[in-house]
């Protein structure tokens, strides 16, 4: 039996899955065509979850499940396409998910965009932070009625170390005003997925629903198409000399499969966690952590309303 006290970040999907049973239960995944959200897929999948996946590109996707039907032996895997920088698109696929799934237990949070050229979602928002974090809000406040009627369920959005680099920049958020940075802007959007996940677990927790955080660690998946050389040298010396220590994709999904199963998280929410243990708040090592403002609750509730206000609907959730 592994030892789950020994859990860290070499820590494989495997290991953290030892010993849980997912029959039975139904499993959402978003941005699940290859990487980490195909590892995760898969993992879910292994212990007998039912698994939705979604994915921009239903083909590639395809390759994605017939993998995880063929290694599983699991056939309970479809596809839904999903576009998470646009809100009709986003609308639609809720209005399936409502209409067509009795219940989830386990939602990833796990598509995303990094460290892009600056760009507009199809909604005019700032490409990084529409994406990461207006798609994934809106997508999760709609289904929530589904996600309810699982219980107990739990919310994994995937943040980053990444969101060291910047808070939540109110006064600006789609870089109107200021020149864009895309490394401000990818570590905006990953402090508002660790925001997201504190105000929706005050919000859901009484109805069964908790809400965490996770940071996967360094993985090289397509998530970095956009960087260039440079760029991996610059993240580096962002570590302020910590040297970067790589994880295989086995490795990388192992802290989200691990705050969607363990059973060391009944009835906890509202927390960041990285090589699968919960992190604590600190504002000063580069090496890990979750900064203070991340985990701020009146911080959560203003960019709630901000949100709502952006994606143009009120959720009265709580």
């Amino acid at each position: 039996m592994t030892d789950r006290n020994a859990f860290g970040h070499d820590t494989t999907t495997d290991e953290v899955l030892d010993g849980v049973d997912l029959a039975g239960k139904t499993a959402l995944v978003t941005g699940a065509s290859g990487g980490l959200g195909a590892q995760t897929a898969r993992a879910f999948a292994s212990k007998g979850a039912s698994v939705i996946i979604t994915a921009r590109d239903i083909d590639k996707a395809q390759g994605v499940v017939d993998s995880i039907t063929e290694s599983t032996g699991n056939d309970q895997i479809r596809i839904e396409q999903l576009e998470l920088g646009s809100f009709s698109n986003i609308r639609a696929f809720a209005d399936r998910i409502n209409d067509g799934v009795e219940s989830i237990d386990i939602l990833a949070n796990n598509a995303g965009v990094m460290v892009c050229p600056f760009g507009h979602t199809a909604d005019g928002f700032e490409m990084q932070f529409g994406t990461n974090h207006l798609g994934h809000f809106l997508m999760t406040c709609l289904i929530a009625p589904t996600l309810v009627a699982g219980g107990p369920t739990r919310v994994v959005s995937l943040s980053s170390r990444g969101h060291h680099l910047s808070p939540v920049v109110f006064d600006d958020i789609n870089f109107e005003s200021r020149e864009y940075d895309k490394w401000g802007s990818y570590g905006q959007s990953k402090t508002a997925n660790v925001l997201f996940a504190v105000e929706l677990d005050r919000r859901l927790r009484d109805r069964g629903v908790r809400a965490v955080a996770v940071h996967p660690g360094v993985i090289m998946t397509d998530l970095a198409r956009h960087m260039t050389e440079a760029d991996f040298e610059e993240m580096s010396n962002r570590r302020e000399g910590v040297p970067m220590q790589l994880k295989p994709v086995e490795a990388g999904a192992a802290t989200t499969v691990y705050a969607a199963t363990a059973p060391e998280l009944d009835g906890r929410g509202a927390v960041y966690l990285e090589d699968c243990h919960v992190a604590e708040v600190v504002d000063d090592d580069p090496t890990g952590g979750v900064r203070s403002y991340a985990v701020d609750p009146v911080l959560a509730e203003r960019l709630w309303t901000i949100s709502e206000g952006m994606v143009g609907e009120e959720f009265a959730l709580s």
